[in-house]
C-alpha cells in the first residue's frame, strides 16, 4: 500500500492507495471514523478493510481527513472533510477512469460525509456504512438516496441511536429500485472491537452476492 499525498484544499492529504492492473476494476474509497474519537486510516479496521477490498478486485484508497496524521489543515467537522473527500474521489477516478464502479465505504463519521458525498457524485454506484452515527448526525438529506448499498451496526453500540437508524433503512428501502441491506453484528461496539473479521464477512457477502 505505497504513500500517496494528495493536493487537497488545504494542502497535502496523506494516503495509502492499491491499485488493480485490471482497467475496468471497481474502485472504492474509504473514510475513517471521527478524529476526536481516535479515528484515522490507519485504525485496524481501515487497514483490514483496505487490503480485503484490494484482494477483491478493487482499486482501494484510503486517506487520512485534514488536521488526522501527516494530512494538512486542521479538523473541520463538516464541509471541509466533504471537500477533502471530493478530492480523494477525484484522484481515484484519475487513476481509474475505465472503473466500472465507484464505491464508497465510510467507517462512523466516514459513513455521514461519504453519504454527502454520494449525494453530489452521481458516480457512485454503490455505498458500505459501518456504524453510521444516527441520532448524532442528521441523515435526512438522504432524500431520495441515489443508490444502493449496506449498513452494518453493532447491537451493543451505545454511540447511536438504533430506532433512528432503523428508521433509516426503512425510509431508505421505500424508493424505487433502491436496495439498503442492514446486517446487524451480535455483541459489538460502536467501534467493531474484535469484530472486525465479521464485519469484513458481511461485506465479503454483500458484495459477491
Amino acid at each position: 500500500m505505497p504513500e500517496v499525498f494528495i493536493n487537497g484544499p488545504v494542502g497535502r492529504i496523506e494516503s495509502r492507495y492499491t491499485h488493480n492492473i485490471n482497467h475496468n476494476s471497481p474502485s472504492i474509497l474509504l473514510l475513517h471514523a471521527h478524529p476526536g474519537h481516535g479515528g484515522n486510516m490507519n485504525n485496524h479496521l481501515s487497514v483490514k478493510l483496505h487490503k480485503n477490498f484490494s484482494d477483491l478486485g478493487f482499486s482501494s484508497l484510503r486517506f487520512n481527513f485534514r488536521g488526522v496524521g501527516k494530512s494538512d489543515g486542521e479538523h473541520d467537522g463538516s464541509e471541509g472533510e466533504l471537500a477533502d473527500s471530493a478530492i480523494a474521489l477525484d484522484w481515484i477516478q484519475n487513476q481509474n477512469q475505465s472503473s466500472d464502479e465507484y464505491w464508497i465505504c465510510g467507517i462512523s463519521f466516514g459513513a455521514w460525509i461519504g453519504m454527502q458525498l454520494l449525494m453530489r457524485r452521481p458516480e457512485i454506484t454503490k455505498f458500505i456504512l459501518i456504524g453510521p452515527p444516527a441520532g448524532k448526525y442528521d441523515f435526512n438529506f438522504l432524500a431520495p438516496c441515489p443508490a444502493s448499498g449496506i449498513i452494518l451496526s453493532g447491537d451493543k453500540d451505545s454511540l447511536i441511536d438504533h430506532s433512528i437508524l432503523s428508521s433509516l433503512v426503512k425510509k431508505l428501502n421505500s424508493q424505487n429500485n433502491i436496495i439498503v441491506k442492514h446486517e446487524i453484528i451480535k455483541g459489538s461496539n460502536h467501534f467493531f472491537t474484535n469484530h472486525e473479521n465479521s464485519v469484513q464477512q458481511k461485506i465479503n457477502n454483500y458484495i459477491k452476492s
